[in-house]
């Protein structure tokens, strides 16, 4: 097993360096893992999935092969490679299922691989040995092409949002990462192999009433909760005492049948936090829903750890990139600890549910050319919400930039306002003080690069940040999974499904964006699955105390980090500056300028330097041998 990945696919092409990366994975090695070979009988797909399940079926040379949560019956995936005419139409018969696998096929003389929409199930791809060889895990192929560390990628993702498609640079050089909308074709040909992308997936209009869209989107949560609990006969549910994970839970109480299940809490610090009494009462509804005994475990809130603990836990996972998931790492590991305690075999969030049904104020703003009363209501709600002023929401109302313009200048070395109307692109942001002048100007000249040829995923700036938004959070998610995989207990969040996304997209903005109503498309979608009383939440914890706190104590800790620093010797980062903000965790600087990116790219590339075992051939193409 390669470094510290437990968990991956890759697809080889049909040759002998094919074969010969098949051997550098070594995936027979444990369990899990196995291999899919091509019609010669080389590997074709080789992995180590000791959660994800692989299903395949073949017609004649032809095959599709889906990796994912569960496993897909074979007579379902005859139903759609028997009639198949192509890689498209294949692909399109696909939209039948619930979209949460990565989709590997062959017709003919095409492969074909993609992920899914949401962005949850990436494909990363890089040239070896003449050929091309894809996987869902970038370190793998960096492993395999002896690919170093592109420092500006890793300069982008100091910043909180990294905004689209910089997004998708991975952090070694000489990898690609496949848009989530669009597949990876790989084929031989007269000239040799060629590789091209093509798109197999567009967001549906938003034109469905609530009346409508609601049912559709009760009825896609619902067929991807029970798709990913078959086989298992014990699970577990978060339970956080909002929306999105009792949304979840009372699906999977409803799916479950005999199924032994656990619901969990972790309780909150503060004490005015109403998370832990809403997650009782759900609790004592889901036991007289489900007709029987549901047990219910609430973790004190002095067992959770704080934020920033454990920072050196980090390196039991290679994740595909930093992500924010870092600091808060040893509290997502102790939730999945006790769920794994309870016996269960396999873990419900409510993960995506934000994403897709808070609204975000630039959608409201689309509302303008055909529905201005209402966007102008709905916007001056937000901005009583937020505190904007009036004059600057005017004036962003009225400012109609380019993609490309906002890009050139969504990062700037400015101070952050403090208050400001979300009703572009996407936000603004400040560069922390502690980046160095190189990595300032990493940052900028990538943007400035990319505002070039840069197209935003929709052609206004609410549906483009709708997408953005999912694809964010989708991307995030993985994290959670890969700490899952380390604790032992597969996790899942139906919410960023294909067809529930799908779902939420087709209703239109006036029905999924009401100020003064909380998650509406989502409370007339679970109408008839969770009890009324939870449905008539309105409001929502935080843990900013938990984090301000954790900068207390754990600030030796993150001193430590900075000693040595791997981000400080690639030029990127003062730590010297760091340190002094670690002694000083009330600083404003850190109330101004979250430090949880930084933390994340470090604990990141510490991991991502040592991931491979000693005597492996890991050579830096881009570096010279001699080295005086």
């Amino acid at each position: 097993m390669p470094g510290h990945l437990r968990d991956f696919f890759a697809v080889l092409p049909d040759t002998p360096e094919g074969q010969a990366a098949a051997g550098r994975l070594r995936p027979a090695e444990t369990a899990g893992a196995g291999t899919v070979p091509h019609p010669s009988g080389r590997p074709w797909i080789v992995f180590r999935l000791p959660f994800r399940q692989v299903s395949r079926v073949t017609r004649g040379d032809d095959a599709l092969v889906l990796i994912g949560p569960y496993r897909v019956p074979d007579d379902v995936l005859h139903g759609v490679l028997g009639p198949a005419r192509d890689t498209a139409d294949l692909h399109r018969r696909l939209t039948r299922l619930p979209g949460l696998h990565h989709v590997v096929s062959r017709v003919g003389d095409d492969v074909c691989v993609r992920g899914t929409a949401s962005g949850h199930r990436r494909v990363y791809h890089a040239g070896y040995a003449g050929g091309r060889v894809a996987s869902d895990r970038p370190a793998l192929l960096a492993h395999l092409t002896g690919a170093g560390i592109d420092d500006a990628a890793l300069a982008l993702r100091l910043l909180d949002f990294v905004p689209h498609p910089l997004r998708h640079r991975p952090l070694w050089r000489g990898l690609e990462e496949v848009d989530p909308a669009y597949a990876l074709s790989l084929r031989d040909g007269p000239g040799g192999p060629r590789h091209t992308v093509w798109r197999w997936w567009r967001p549906p209009e938003p034109e469905l009433g609530a009346r409508r869209g609601a049912p559709l989107l009760a009825t896609a949560l619902a067929d991807s909760v029970r798709a990913q609990l078959a086989g298992h006969t014990r699970i577990s549910c978060e339970l956080s005492g909002g929306l999105d994970s009792a949304s979840v839970a009372f699906l999977a109480l409803r799916a479950a049948g005999d199924r032994e299940t656990a619901l969990l809490t972790v309780a909150a610090r503060d004490g005015s936090s109403e998370d832990e009494m809403w997650a009782r009462r759900g609790a004592e509804d889901a036991r007289r829903v489900a007709g029987r005994s549901v047990e219910h475990r609430v973790v004190p809130a002095g067992d959770a750890p704080l934020f920033y603990a454990d920072l050196r836990g980090n390196a039991r996972e290679l994740l595909d990139e930093p992500f924010p998931v870092a600091p808060a790492r040893a509290r997502a590991y102790l939730l999945l600890g006790r769920a794994a305690a309870t016996g269960s075999r396999y873990h419900l969030t409510g993960y995506g549910g934000d994403e897709l049904f808070n609204g975000l104020p630039s959608a409201c703003r689309d509302l303008l050319p055909r529905s201005p009363l209402k966007a102008w209501n709905r916007i001056g709600a937000l901005r009583h919400q937020y505190g904007w002023p009036l004059w600057p929401t005017l004036r962003a109302l009225l400012a109609r930039p380019s993609y490309a313009a906002w890009l050139a200048g969504a990062v700037t070395r400015e101070p952050p306002a403090d208050r400001g109307p979300l009703l572009s692109w996407g936000p603004r942001q400040s560069l922390p003080p502690w980046l160095t002048g190189d990595a300032a100007a990493l940052i900028l000249d990538e943007l400035r690069s990319a505002a070039g040829h840069a197209e935003p995923l929709g052609p206004r700036p609410g549906r483009h940040t709708d997408l953005d938004t999912v694809r964010v959070g989708a991307r995030g998610f993985q994290a959670l999974e890969d700490v899952g995989v380390t604790a032992g207990l597969p996790v899942a969040a139906p919410f960023y499904d294909d067809r529930v996304v799908e779902a939420a997209l087709a209703v239109r903005v006036e029905d999924r964006v009401v100020p003064w109503r909380y998650k509406p498309l989502l409370v007339e979608a679970m109408r008839e699955v969770v009890p009324a009383r939870l449905l008539a939440r309105t409001t929502k914890d935080h843990m900013s105390a938990d984090d301000v706190r954790g900068l207390r104590e754990h600030s030796a800790d993150l001193r430590a980090l900075w000693e040595g620093s791997l981000l400080a010797r690639r030029g990127l980062v003062d730590a010297a500056r760091l340190k002094r903000l670690a002694d000083d965790p009330y600083s404003p600087v850190l109330q101004r300028y979250p430090v949880d990116s930084t933390v994340s790219c470090e604990t990141w590339l510490r991991t991502a330097e040592n991931a491979w075992p000693a005597g492996e051939d890991h050579r830096d193409p881009e570096r010279s041998e001699a080295v005086s």
